[in-house]
């Protein structure tokens, strides 16, 4: 029991973006803010907890960088699914972008924070690692797959199936209180989609965005989205595991480097 407190603590310091989403969602519903928007003030707190983060150090500018990635690739999904009519935003804002209000983009790069976060606190570290193009090639089916079920079939199932094949070796090792633990990675990404369905409720609940079947009165999300936010989960540990990869890599490689250089200068 101690060893799972410590444990949910520094799960829940990893999650100080989206706390702070979650709270600006609640406050501005019961509270408005005069002469500004509900979605506008929303995209301003997100701006200033981003450059607020970074200030106080609870992120690098590399964990930014990734962060922004996840953003754009937040919002074009945003855009592209609000076309269809897959969700709404009804409140009218100046940051709204073809129906989509920008502030968007920041709920998925919370998740993208937490993951990079929750990384670092609780250094993770990942054995039997896939190919690289094996995982960059998933990454893009899954991601792709969210645009093209409008018109063709639905791949989702093949690519849940696709990922346990390639990942049923793969196991996240993660130290809590000086103790080391491992869990299998596709296990990871069931309970990280889990709890973001959760939050998606709350989200919902709170006017984030709204489901067709939402407009008249709040309804809960159907479980059935907790497979799309797998996925979405898979992309995005995917993209973060990639990029410390390739850093982990550099790092070894300039240290490597150093080392012949060091070793040269004692030969001459």
């Amino acid at each position: 029991m101690k060893q799972l407190i410590y444990f949910g603590l520094e799960q829940a310091k990893s999650c100080v973006f989206p706390v702070i989403i979650f709270l600006t969602l609640a406050m501005t519903k019961i509270i408005e803010v005069p002469f500004i928007s509900r979605y506008d003030l929303i995209l301003l707190v997100c701006l200033g907890t981003q450059v607020l983060m970074v200030m106080f150090k609870r992120e690098t500018l590399d964990e930014v960088k990734v962060i922004a990635v996840f953003h754009l690739i937040g919002l074009a999904l945003e855009l592209y699914k609000v076309h269809m009519g897959s969700w709404s935003y009804p409140e009218k804002a100046f940051t709204k972008v073809w129906g989509v209000p920008l502030y968007s983009g920041f709920m998925y790069a919370s998740v993208a924070s937490y993951m990079c976060q929750v990384w670092r606190r609780l250094e993770l570290k990942l054995t039997n690692w896939p190919s690289t193009w094996i995982v960059s090639i998933l990454s893009m089916a899954i991601y792709l797959n969210f645009f093209t079920h409008h018109f063709i079939y639905d791949f989702r199932w093949f690519l849940k199936l696709f990922t346990l094949l390639i990942f049923y070796r793969t196991f996240v090792y993660f130290t809590v209180n000086k103790r080391t633990y491992r869990m299998p990675v596709a296990l990871s990404f069931v309970l990280i989609g889990f709890f973001i369905w959760i939050a998606e409720n709350i989200a919902t609940f709170f006017g984030a965005w709204q489901y067709p079947d939402q407009q008249q009165q709040w309804t809960m999300v159907h479980i059935s989205k907790i497979s799309s936010w797998l996925l979405l989960v898979i992309v995005s540990f995917l993209i973060v595991a990639l990029l410390k990869h390739l850093k982990e890599n550099q790092s070894q490689f300039k240290q490597r480097k150093k080392s012949k250089e060091t070793n040269e200068i004692y030969e001459r």
